[in-house]
């Protein structure tokens, strides 16, 4: 006989917590149904929470519900009779175990006829493990304390990428690397400086756009090993920067490429240094480059800060601007 489960909640986010009570629950039945609850205002929208919870449960029958109802008995004296046709529509066959992990799930098993299987941390009282006492309101908290225990999805959703975007010889290399040893960040380097260094010919439509290509794979890739902050040395834009200035065009290709939360860009007050691999040393092609620059960000309608000064003043102001990313 098929044995069937249910179980719901917010997951606002789904943590370790709740995926280790549906992979216990999902053991013990043929068949798994998990209800993804949502209301209008919620910090983080219902549609993306249950899309993750696809991704993380494939082998669960997933079903979001998003109509305002109440969300505590004490709100309705309707609530029962509410949630009881909430659950019949997701779950029409009979219910034989009703899997939760807090005492809720006592009663909600009584009114949906199953019986209650209290897997989970705060039923057996383990409300300081990090795991099984993992609250959803303390990862949206501080995301970064609790990295350990979100799942990829989840780790993308809070992940702050940050684009340093700026023309030759203003230290994106140096703040990068300097900003990474503060922070523990993963940094992604330059494509375009290896691809030159490999290929000393001059750049053509198609190197530029197998460049821009390349660092964003680059990018994409660097996600799966990534901490809350992933640096970027730079991005295609820069790269449809490059375009415009040797070329004379800019790509639509390149400025639709993902871009970062925040770019930090880089003012040209610093000296022009000679690496081998630079190209405008002469003051007005290199103002002119910078202009181009930021008028990519402009037009991409990015969000960037001006990081100007030398020395601890450019890492301050760097530092300044990580520090104010989520306002």
């Amino acid at each position: 006989m098929t044995k069937r489960g249910f179980l719901l909640g917010k997951f606002m986010p789904p943590h370790a917590g709740h995926l280790s009570l549906i992979r216990a629950a999902r053991a013990l039945v043929d068949e798994l149904t998990v209800l993804v609850c949502w209301l209008p205002d919620d910090p983080i929208p219902g549609e993306t929470r249950l899309a993750w919870m696809r991704e993380l449960a494939p082998d669960c029958r997933v079903i979001g519900h998003s109509a305002v109802v109440p969300q505590a008995p004490e709100d309705s004296p309707d609530f029962w009779p509410v949630w009881r046709g909430i659950v019949a529509a997701a779950h029409p066959e009979p219910i034989d175990y009703v899997f939760a992990g807090e005492d809720y799930g006592a009663e909600l098993a009584r009114q949906v006829g199953g019986f209650f299987v209290p897997l989970g941390g705060r039923v057996l009282g383990l409300s300081a493990d990090p795991v099984a006492g993992l609250s959803a309101s303390a990862v949206r908290s501080d995301p970064a304390a609790h990295w350990a225990y979100l799942p990829q999805p989840v780790r993308r959703h809070y992940r702050r990428t940050v684009c340093l975007h700026g023309a030759e010889s203003t230290g994106k290399t140096t703040l990068a690397a300097r900003l990474a040893g503060e922070t523990g960040a993963l940094t992604v380097g330059e494509y375009g400086r290896s691809h030159c260094e490999a290929h000393r010919e001059r750049l053509t439509r198609d190197d530029l756009l197998l460049i821009g290509r390349a660092q964003t794979a680059m990018i994409e890739a660097a996600h799966a090993w990534a901490g809350p902050l992933l640096l970027v040395d730079t991005d295609a834009l820069m790269t449809a920067a490059w375009t415009e200035m040797l070329l004379g065009e800019r790509p639509a290709e390149l400025m639709a490429q993902p871009k970062a939360d925040l770019y930090l860009l880089l003012e040209p007050d610093l000296p022009w240094v000679d690496d081998g691999t630079r190209f405008f040393s002469d003051p007005a092609d290199r103002h002119r480059f910078a202009t181009i620059v930021e008028q990519v960000l402009v037009d991409a309608g990015v969000r960037f800060v001006r990081i100007a000064g030398q020395g601890p003043e450019r890492l301050d102001a760097a530092r300044a601007a990580l520090g104010a990313i989520d306002e």
